[in-house]
């Protein structure tokens, strides 16, 4: 197993559920309300340390209470927390996040906070770690200098940095030519590449966009669809695994992790996507996203119940 890293956001989420999602200027009643940890960046790391990956968090919060419910949480799962950086003067971030109870679709709210300001000195004190890892996974919810700064220091050193190319943002192209793997969903890949991706063939298409860039390896997640995968001239889609859903909020971060772990125990993308696929799919069936990521064995055992 090779060493990897997640560089990227905690915010706390603060979810309602509500018999559906209000209208502009309308209010309406809820069921319940929840707070807990959050962020793309480390829900993602979460879901691919309970999958069994060794990997380091990098990320930036405040001082107050809300960092708190990080490295409570940090604390009870075992994750090394030598790289969170604290801000003196910007807020822990927070994700406003509606979820419509008879469907399970939800609305959502980032304000990044303090990992929206993480500084060149930060990212250089972690260079190190980036010098040892395999693989490094970036998002875009905390400020787009240090992610940049990130991809060359990864490029230095041979590890593969791998964008979660989302909330959508846009990117240079330069940034784009020095990723190994784009993991966009069919939303994020149509405002990048200009395509909308709506079967096999667009999805080619979108990937040969990404590739012309300078991209190796493009992973697309369709939703129930399943997930484009384009690696060394193969390109298929992956069916999803249909499962009932609860709350689908954190799916594509369960995906993203579940993907990181996998690659990191030298899988191939194939069997990967079929992995990270496995972990998406016993997320969305309990509430939350960082405590609905499923533990190694919970992935194993639904995998050989869906051979």
């Amino acid at each position: 197993m090779k060493k990897v890293a997640v560089f990227g956001s905690f915010v706390v989420d603060l979810m309602a559920r509500s018999p559906h999602l209000p209208a502009p200027g309308e209010t309406v009643k809820g069921s319940m309300f929840k707070m807990g940890p959050g962020g793309k960046g480390f829900n993602q790391c979460v879901a691919a340390h309970k999958a069994g990956a060794d990997v380091v968090m990098m990320t930036k919060v405040g001082k107050d209470s809300f960092a708190k419910v990080m490295l409570d949480t940090m604390t009870d799962l075992g994750m090394p927390k030598e790289h969170v950086f604290i801000s003196d003067d910007k807020e822990t971030g927070i994700a406003l996040i509606l979820v419509d109870e008879n469907t399970s679709q939800n609305e959502i709210i980032i304000v990044p906070g303090a990992c929206n300001t993480i500084t060149a000195e930060e990212v250089a004190s972690v260079e190190e770690v980036i010098k040892e890892c395999e693989y490094v996974l970036l998002q875009l919810e905390v400020n787009q200098d240090a992610n940049e700064m990130i991809v060359d220091m990864a490029n230095r050193y041979g590890c593969k940095v791998i964008v979660n190319t989302a909330p959508f943002a846009p990117m240079a192209d330069q940034f784009l030519s020095k990723c190994y793997m784009v993991t966009p969903n069919e939303v994020e890949a149509e405002e990048i590449t200009g395509i909308p991706v709506i079967d096999l063939e667009s999805a080619k298409k979108a990937a040969a966009y990404f590739r012309d860039k300078g991209v190796t390896e493009v992973v697309i997640t369709l939703g129930g669809r399943g997930v484009f995968a384009s690696s060394k001239g193969k390109e298929m889609i992956v069916p999803a695994y249909h499962v009932d859903a609860v709350d689908t909020t954190g799916a594509g971060d369960a995906f993203n992790g579940g993907l990181l772990a996998a690659l990191s125990e030298g899988k191939d993308l194939w069997e990967a996507v079929k992995f990270a696929n496995a972990l998406a799919a016993l997320s969305v069936q309990k509430l939350g996203t960082t405590p609905a990521m499923p533990l190694r064995e919970d992935v194993d055992r639904f995998l050989e119940e869906h051979v």
